[in-house]
């Protein structure tokens, strides 16, 4: 059984979208690959930058003196 017009159409504006020169998808996929680039490159530079004693927080909660021992 051949395949239809209509389902050849279909397979056609499916690849054109796909492997279209600049195809929505095309685009998208492109945009995504240097949104994910330039959170690598982000991640390696968060990485390489040392963290100095004035860049520390004590978070060790301050021991309460006001209630006493039974």
């Amino acid at each position: 059984m051949a395949p239809s017009w209509i389902q050849i159409l279909i397979v056609v504006v499916i690849a054109l979208l796909l492997f279209g020169g600049r195809g929505r998808i095309s685009s998208i996929m492109g945009d995504m690959a240097k949104g994910i680039g330039a959170f690598r490159k982000g991640l390696k530079e968060e990485e390489t930058k040392p963290v100095t004693k004035d860049e520390m927080v004590d978070i060790t909660p301050k021991k309460d003196e006001t209630k006493t021992s039974s």
